[in-house]
């Protein structure tokens, strides 16, 4: 019929904008997440030839033979120094060809400009290419300028169709290679609009493809939704090798880099920076900026060693504890989990007798970093007790271990190492758990071992 003769051809399929499912009919919910009114209509892609559009995903080479795996020798997969001592740390220490890394983080935190440095250092070595999605070359080329940058040896494509960025870069043959961002690429295979659940997962598959057939080393900036969690699939991440994570407090300069998933390296690795108008600086000495700069000591602050990876870190946990006008006092955390200092003031409360059910507590992290590990219940129940007694804790004093429900201080991981930093820096005596005391002293610090909750109080 004439009148329809303009009209699409190809079968329509609903996806859904969560979890990327697919449907041949529309619903209100989705069947697989359960999601409500996500399904969108799209136009399924004309079947390609068979095997060229999925295979090769994890390389080419034997893929169609089934072997002992003591018969198959391992590549020598070496960490290439990317010239960025903190970047290369929380990539497992360096660049692995044929990865893919997955950037994410908030808007104007610094992912573009960590890029663009570690391109601008690894030109002089070896072949990059940069692909901008979002900013014109132009733009690109004025960032490199205000940060001082030898941009001489980077290759520079301003594209966003993916079959396009993939064909030229098998002619150029980058060994590193920047996609700037993941939701601008397209592919012709879907009709869907960039940043789509489909788009994404097609356009990612697509190049995890290509660096594991060509042995380039990819980077995909990937945006971030307005709850922090990346944006697109959750495949996504399953589909990379490493995922790292930009973090940091607004109107604060550092920036902290995170470890989520590491095929290469260990994973919760830190890497700091600080924002400067020359790009991200190196921070040497993270544990420096996390420390106390007042003039005197003060109640309500206590120096707690943590671990992020493989580094011990120093950080100041501070407590503000003020009488409560509320029916139901307040209890507010920012760095720690809220629900868990609840649970240890139940625990200070039932094992020393001290109530708080009258005052609010807040609790802080100084600098921004994000403490997930149980070593913070002993310095937390310490600046607790400090600001509510008003009892300074000696500024030359540490303290880490787990609290119990039983009332009991349990050991953490590395106690011996965390230690060693804490004498590094001067400290002169610790608290810990008697289960992390070091069978040989460690020079310069005093060891307060600990059983249970009631023994610190009669320390402090």
């Amino acid at each position: 019929m004439a009148g329809i003769s303009g009209r699409k051809s190809g079968k329509s399929i609903y996806i859904c904008s969560d979890c990327g499912g697919q449907f041949q009919k529309w619903a209100g919910q989705c069947a697989d997440c359960k999601g409500w009114n996500t399904l969108q209509e799209s136009v399924a892609p004309s079947a390609p030839a068979a095997g060229s559009r999925f295979a090769g995903y994890a390389g080419e080479a034997n893929q169609n033979l089934i072997r002992n795996l003591a018969d198959v020798s391992p590549e020598q997969r070496n960490g290439e120094a990317t010239g960025l001592a903190e970047l290369d740390r929380v990539l497992g220490g360096g660049l692995v060809g044929g990865s893919v890394v997955l950037i994410g983080g908030d808007p104007g935190i610094g992912k573009s400009t960590l890029l663009i440095q570690t391109m601008a250092q690894l030109s002089g070595r070896l072949k990059t290419l940069y692909v901008s999605g979002e900013e014109s070359p132009e733009q690109i080329s004025l960032r490199a300028r205000r940060l001082g940058l030898q941009s001489d040896g980077i290759r520079l494509l301003a594209e966003t169709g993916v079959e396009r960025v993939i064909a030229l870069a098998r002619q150029e043959g980058p060994a590193v290679m920047v996609v700037d961002s993941i939701q601008t690429l397209y592919t012709e295979q879907l009709q869907s609009a960039p940043g789509s659940v489909a788009q994404v997962r097609e356009s990612a598959a697509q190049l995890v493809r290509f660096a594991k057939q060509s042995g380039t080393t990819v980077f995909l900036v990937g945006h971030v939704t307005k709850e922090g969690a990346l944006a697109g699939p959750r495949v996504l991440e399953h589909m990379v090798d490493t995922v790292l994570y930009f973090e940091g407090e607004s109107g604060s300069q550092f920036r902290l880099i995170r470890t989520i998933k590491n095929r290469f390296g260990a994973v919760n690795e830190l890497g700091v920076f600080a924002m400067t108008d020359r790009g991200l600086r190196e921070v040497n000495n993270p544990s420096a900026i996390f420390l106390s700069r007042h003039g005197e000591a003060v109640p309500g602050s206590v120096i707690l060693v943590t671990r992020e990876g493989s580094r011990p870190l120093l950080v100041e946990v501070q407590a503000l504890v003020d009488e409560s006008p509320l029916a139901n006092p307040r209890r507010v955390t920012l760095g720690l989990e809220q629900n868990r200092l609840s649970m240890l003031l139940a625990v200070l409360h039932r094992h020393t007798g001290i109530a708080m059910f009258d005052q609010d507590v807040y609790v802080n992290v100084v600098g921004g970093v994000r403490i997930t590990e149980t070593a913070s219940d002993l310095p937390l129940l310490l600046s607790v007790l400090s600001s509510f007694r008003d009892r300074v804790v000696p500024r030359e004093l540490v303290a880490f271990g787990e609290v119990g429900l039983a009332g009991e201080i349990r050991p953490v991981p590395n106690g011996v190492e965390r230690l060693r930093e804490a004498a590094k820096h001067g400290f002169r005596r610790a608290i810990v758990p008697r289960a992390n005391a070091p069978k040989k002293a460690i020079e310069g610090i005093e060891i307060s071992a600990v059983d249970r909750l009631a023994d610190v109080l009669d320390l402090f």
